[in-house]
């Protein structure tokens, strides 16, 4: 399945014991629908609050059904923050986390107070941003690295090396700004990390050609 979600309503993707997230909300929908306990597997975990556009999931059933009716009622039943925009069957072998080659995020930040930015953007209010300098430092992050110093601590993954390939800043007007990074994977709280990084280089407290050794750091408090 292929749906998107505003992650404000969630505590992430994954299921929590003691708080609301969007496979407990999918799983309970589809339970309902099929009549049968249905485990759904994601592309990856979003932290809490973060939402996704063409997210895909997986679940297994036996139980015969109609793609199209099923994608209908889980809309009709599954709170407004969640959308299925499409059900299809696919290989038995297909795994939505593992056979995922590229993940992307796409971080918005406005210049100004602007209320109908405020519930995805962040108000980035410092002056003279140099947009250019973080592009440089941006490039740095290009390739197969170990991201240690941009992960939350405390992560539990077996290892902090991913493979960028694409990381830059656009000026979609003046005043709102959009951070695009792709990548194979990605580490907890890694992607706010490396924004906040690279405004430190924009303010000028931080030099573009610094993010090399912070990579080479491993140490999360050396980032922003």
């Amino acid at each position: 399945m292929t749906l998107s979600y505003s992650g404000a309503d969630f505590c992430g993707w994954q299921l929590q014991p003691n708080a609301p997230s969007v496979q407990e909300a999918l799983q309970a929908a589809l339970g309902t629908l099929l009549g049968i306990p249905t485990a759904v597997t994601g592309a990856g975990r979003t932290d809490t609050g973060v939402n996704a556009i063409g997210y895909v999931a997986h679940f297994d059933c036996e139980k015969a059904f109609d793609p199209a009716d099923l994608c209908y009622k889980l809309n009709a039943i599954l709170p407004p923050s969640v959308a299925v925009s499409s059900i299809e069957e696919v290989a038995p072998d297909f795994h939505a986390r593992f056979d995922a080659k590229r993940r992307k995020y796409v971080y918005h930040i406005h210049r100004v107070k602007d209320p109908f930015a405020a519930q995805y953007s962040w108000l980035c209010g410092y002056p003279g941003l140099d947009i250019d300098a973080m592009n440089e430092a941006a490039t740095t992050l290009l390739g197969t690295h170990d991201f240690s110093s941009f992960e939350k601590t405390g992560s539990d993954n077996k290892t902090s090396i991913c493979t960028v390939v694409e990381a830059r800043w656009v000026k979609d007007d003046e005043t709102h700004w959009t951070f695009h990074i792709a990548a194979d994977r990605f580490l907890r709280g890694m992607v706010r990390a490396v924004v906040g990084t690279l405004i430190e280089v924009g303010r000028g407290k931080r030099s573009p050609d610094s993010i090399a050794a912070l990579l080479e750091g491993r140490n999360r408090c050396l980032a922003g």
